[in-house]
């Protein structure tokens, strides 16, 4: 067996970690915020993931079970008041007043441990209500898209461009489609939520705005204070909330 240590930026990882894995590595260990080791079996091509993932230490690791490994680092994650959300293969209980979301960590994007997932999950207490309509825009795994719907949406619709995104998602939520939100009808939503990149929120602006109805909630995260006054200057008046070095926007929209 054989690691390959590799840095990336936190905008990127969730979609790095999606990688390995559809290169058939054994197992992933994030180092830090910037740092990971990926884990191969012998029978790997190495000299390909060289080329593919340039400036990565490649070392050879001795023989033990690394999913395993992988796996005990980790636990189950209670996150604001209402939501654990549990690796998929442990069966701990369910604290009670919570709801449980299953998460497979390397398998999609979006797995809970993130700031700005944290930060969307608990705007998602505060803001979801019964009834109403949700969109989540850029779903990746999809927790989003089920918090929303445990805590009693009537309609969660969901988009993502990119197609292993939706496969993992679509067992979350059924009623979403590949695309971008620009496909979207005007005034789907009673609340919006993107959990993007910066770029992504500053290019789709105009159509968070537009798919969301009158007196509705958008929620916008994934981006950095370093990266504020940026947003501001695409989503206009907003309530800004901070996890970490993540943010998350908050805006209303005039009824």
């Amino acid at each position: 067996m054989f690691s390959i240590e590799i840095e990336c930026d936190p905008q990127s990882r969730d979609r790095l970690i999606a990688d390995f894995w559809e290169q058939g590595c054994a197992g992933i260990t994030e180092l830090d915020a910037r740092r990971m080791r990926v884990f191969f079996e012998d029978g790997a091509d190495c000299g390909m993931l060289a080329d593919r993932y340039p400036g990565a230490i490649i070392r050879a690791e001795e023989n033990r079970d690394w999913v395993q490994t992988a796996r005990d680092l980790l636990q189950p994650m209670p996150v604001g008041s209402r939501w654990f959300l549990v690796p998929e293969w442990r069966s701990d209980p369910t604290p009670p007043g919570r709801f449980r979301i299953e998460i497979n960590p390397g398998m999609a994007f979006g797995t809970g441990a993130h700031e700005s997932t944290q930060l969307c999950l608990e705007a998602l207490e505060e803001y979801v209500q019964a009834g109403i309509s949700v969109l989540d825009i850029g779903t990746g795994s999809g927790i989003l898209g089920q918090a929303a719907a445990l805590l009693g949406a009537r309609g969660v619709y969901a988009c993502d461009t990119d197609p292993a995104a939706m496969e993992i998602a679509r067992p979350r939520i059924p009623a979403s489609f590949i695309g971008s939100a620009n496909a979207i009808r005007a005034g789907t939503a009673d609340l919006v939520v993107a959990n993007i990149s910066p770029e992504a929120i500053v290019e789709l602006g105009s159509d968070l705005w537009r798919t969301l109805r009158p007196g509705g909630v958008l929620l916008a995260s994934g981006f950095e204070i370093q990266e504020l006054e940026q947003l501001k200057a695409a989503l206009g008046e907003c309530e800004f909330r901070q996890k970490g070095r993540w943010m998350l926007a908050i805006a209303l929209k005039a009824a």
